[in-house]
């Protein structure tokens, strides 16, 4: 059991860190709350509350990817070997085409509701 606790340890001291030093990791992490909050605010179906849920989670689990490799990269190679700019650039349109997938779910999901709402 001690084990299943430290590893879980190790897993919120990780999201710790990336919530300290990681302006992208808080920006995701603040837009994804956003999203749930609304998530409970309006009648969802099922599937889009899976779709929210999911979304959410793979842009935060593919940013905390991105800062594990940015700084593992930082250590085998220097900023200047192309080799490692090709890695954090490939990461980094990894992060953002996900990242527009999200907005794009969150678009197609609340906006019919926030028109409702406010009744445009």
């Amino acid at each position: 059991m001690s084990r299943l606790i430290r590893s879980f340890s190790h897993a919120f001291r990780g999201i710790l860190f990336a919530l300290r030093n990681e302006r992208n990791f808080q920006i995701d992490t603040i837009g994804g709350t956003l999203a749930v909050i609304l998530m409970f605010f309006f009648p969802l179906s099922g599937l889009e509350r899976a779709l929210i849920i999911l979304s959410v989670a793979l842009v935060l689990t593919l940013e905390l990817a991105n800062t594990a490799l940015e700084r593992v990269t930082d250590i085998l190679k220097p900023r200047i070997h192309p080799y490692a700019r090709a890695i954090k650039d490939v990461m980094a349109a990894a992060v953002l085409l996900v990242s527009l997938a999200a907005v794009a779910i969150g678009v197609a999901i609340f906006v019919p509701y926030l028109a409702e709402f406010f009744r445009f």
